[in-house]
């Protein structure tokens, strides 16, 4: 992109000054949504599952015992 006439020394810092300060504000967006949003629902998600590997395992553990559990000599 091109403009005519070229930018001076100030208005070039201005628009990268510009441009740093857009590229802070959507990072803290990015980053407020990911603690608000995604956290708390991975958390949830994980806490879910956990509990659900709980009662796989025990239920294993159960069926084990019923079986006659391991053969010592």
């Amino acid at each position: 992109m091109s403009t005519y006439p070229p930018p001076g020394p100030g208005r070039m810092s201005d628009r990268i000054e510009d441009v740093i300060d857009r590229i802070e504000f959507e990072v803290k967006n990015a980053v407020k949504y990911v603690n608000d949003a995604v956290v708390p629902q991975v958390r949830a998600e994980s806490i879910q599952a956990l509990r659900k590997l709980g009662e796989t395992l025990s239920s294993l553990a159960e069926r084990m015992d019923k079986s006659g559990g391991p053969k010592t000599g």
